[in-house]
């Protein structure tokens, strides 16, 4: 790291990123004090505590904040916030958790993974396949641990990151060595001003900095990512992905449906059968994660090897559990109407769909054809179900309105026969009835074992 500074920094928000950029900013020599808005959980509150960092809860001291060299705000703060506003407002910088951490990581390499939907999924596929090769690897950015905790006290020669648009938004000089941008369809926009174009400017600047030397991997059919494609220029070599083979094509689905990689190195090549997650979106994942392996000049055995025996992602397509006949699916990081687009893409039989929560602008056309074929009963789960009623109302035989998960659960029982999916994708964030997408999903499973073991 570099040498100590007697630099103010002021972090906002005391959760993972927040609490690890303060102790990276102590260990620094930073004078560091870090402000939280709300209640500090009990677990970073020791943390901060045992390092002796000075924080306040519950509120915002301006006098303490405004006087920073510069600011590390967590991404779930608004630009909009007043306090940021007024911090602009005195040109004091404001970076991202991933931008002060990136700065005295060294020569650590880093495979930085964005997109509306799959991101998760490829992140932990991705450092699963380097775990089992045996590299140095850490996990950061919205999975993992913070990036900046890990520089300043478990440091790595690679880390793999998750970034949302969010953090990419206060990113400035940090620059990935292999980036990949699984899709961009709309979301969060009620943070962009409800303008898709400039969402898609925020995921693109995972591009930022790159170089000849760097790696950009990408879902060539993507019409978004395609369209602002033809509007930049970056200097990153490209590995594109597709189901099917294309003009420059690094990883696709040959005739004898095997799943080949081409990074330009050695070739590999396995049956899509032996993929351990399986679907569309699960195929992309997977070309995803080993084009970053391959550029990372991991063992193609290794690679097969991890691509078939990873486990599946909590909350993603999650079985629970088959009750008289139904299967339970929880799905709950299903928080965009892309991402339930994938779900019902994987379904096999009827299915009935449990939809619901805070809508951030969404258009439900977009699945309206796979609700056509594979949709036996929509049940809408949450305190305004206003918009999902009045869209599906007519387009399915069933459907029913409920405000509690325990009403959505006796809903979905009574519309699902022997062989029938019972798919809770939501296509919103859970802010309404639950505390995140992770306490939605884990209530829904408890509710389904509870009715399992009921029975």
């Amino acid at each position: 790291m570099d040498t100590k500074t007697t630099k103010r920094l002021v972090v906002l928000g005391a959760g993972e990123s927040g609490t690890g950029a303060a102790i990276l900013a102590k260990d620094l020599g930073m004078d560091v004090f870090l402000s939280d808005s709300g209640r500090i959980s009990e677990h970073y509150r020791g943390m901060l505590e045992a390092e002796g960092i000075a924080y306040e809860e519950g509120g915002h001291t301006r006098e303490l904040i405004l006087n920073a060299d510069e600011i590390v705000k967590s991404p779930g703060i608004p630009l909009t916030a007043p306090m940021i506003v007024e911090a602009q407002g005195k040109n004091i910088p404001i970076v991202s958790e991933i931008e002060f951490g990136g700065r005295y990581a060294g020569d650590s390499r880093m495979v930085c993974i964005t997109g509306s939907n799959g991101k998760t999924t490829t992140t932990l596929l991705t450092y699963h396949i380097l775990k089992e090769a045996g590299l140095d690897v850490g996990l950061a950015g919205n999975v993992g641990f913070s990036l900046a905790y890990q520089v300043a006290r478990d440091p790595h020669k690679v880390y793999v990151i998750e970034l949302s648009s969010f953090q990419l938004d206060n990113m400035y000089d940090f620059k990935a060595n292999i980036a990949v941008l699984m899709n961009i369809t709309p979301d969060h926009l009620d943070r962009y001003d409800y303008k898709m174009e400039n969402y898609v400017r925020a995921k693109f600047r995972i591009l930022q900095n790159m170089t000849k030397t760097d790696a950009f991997i990408y879902w060539k059919d993507d019409p978004v990512i395609n369209a602002q494609l033809a509007k930049i220029s970056t200097e990153a070599r490209m590995y594109p992905f597709a189901e099917e083979r294309e003009e420059d094509t690094a990883a696709y689905v040959d005739a004898e449906n095997r799943l080949i990689i081409d990074a330009g190195g050695d070739r590999l090549e396995m049956p899509r059968a032996d993929l351990a997650l399986h679907g569309l979106h699960n195929l992309y994942n997977a070309m995803a994660s080993g084009l970053s392996a391959s550029l990372l000049e991991i063992r193609k055995d290794t690679i097969r090897k991890a691509l078939s025996d990873f486990e599946p992602v909590e909350h993603r397509l999650e079985p629970v559990a088959t009750i008289d006949g139904v299967r339970w699916i929880n799905d709950s990081k299903a928080t965009n109407v892309n991402s339930c687009y994938y779900a019902l893409e994987a379904m096999t039989g009827p299915t009935v769909l449990i939809l619901g929560g805070k809508d951030k602008g969404n258009d439900y056309s977009e699945i309206l054809p796979l609700v056509h074929k594979r949709v036996k009963a929509i049940v809408a789960m949450g305190l305004h179900n206003e918009k999902i009623m009045d869209f599906f109302r007519g387009e399915v035989a069933q459907i029913a309105d409920t405000s509690s998960l325990a009403d959505a659960i006796e809903a979905a029982r009574g519309f699902a026969a022997p062989g029938d999916t019972v798919l809770l994708s939501p296509c919103c964030a859970s802010f309404d009835l639950f505390k995140s997408y992770e306490d939605r999903g884990r209530q829904f499973k408890a509710a389904v074992h509870a009715l399992e073991n009921k029975d």
